[in-house]
């Protein structure tokens, strides 16, 4: 079997991170085997394993796509991203004066911020089969985020829609940034860039 059609079997991998790297692909995806060395490579190429594939890219929006966490760290951090996007934008809502008729609510795993005409609902929301964060805006359309974590510490990363590379808490705030006129905070909370 090639390493193409290999790869092409593995989930979660779009076709821009395989036409894009098609040189590192056909020449180093590898299924690893006792016997079998993985070829060196620059310190600007990336090793990733996914599923027990290996391949290297030299994109580092590549790696988004390959990022996979266990089930438990993605509810726990999941979870702590919901909850404190959900605790600002409360008090987003009770300090703007013009956004008093906002209603924000937070259930089941689902953020619902109605900020009112002509600004419209942010609905943000867990997709655990997935492992990602889907975002509805009323300005930029829907977005699924995937959680890139940081290696060097535990939980810790970020969430990246992984077409443009923008992290939920950027796209946050700039958009809320815009309709509040004013300076947000997105950027302090956690998981954000």
């Amino acid at each position: 079997m090639s390493a193409l059609i290999l790869f092409r079997s593995v989930r979660r991998i779009t076709p821009q991170l395989w036409t894009r790297s098609s040189y590192c692909l056909t020449s180093q995806l590898q299924v690893p085997s006792r016997h079998h060395t993985v070829p060196e490579c620059s310190p600007l190429h990336r090793q990733v394993t996914i599923n027990s594939l290996r391949f290297v890219t030299t994109n580092p929006n590549d790696f988004i796509a390959a990022s996979l966490i266990d089930s438990v760290t993605f509810e726990a951090v999941c979870s702590d991203t919901l909850e404190s996007l959900c605790d600002y934008f409360e008090q987003l809502v009770e300090e703007t004066s013009f956004l008093k008729a906002a209603d924000v609510t937070y259930g089941d795993g689902v953020l619902t911020v109605n900020l009112g005409q002509p600004y419209g609902t942010y609905v943000i929301n867990r997709q655990s089969p997935n492992r990602q964060i889907w975002l509805s805006s009323p300005t930029s359309g829907p977005k699924r985020y995937d959680f890139v974590p940081d290696k060097s510490t535990v939980n810790e990363g970020c969430w990246v829609y992984k077409h443009d590379g923008v992290s939920l808490h950027e796209l946050l705030q700039q958009e809320i940034g815009a309709i509040t006129k004013g300076e947000v905070q997105f950027l302090e909370l956690p998981h954000k860039l």
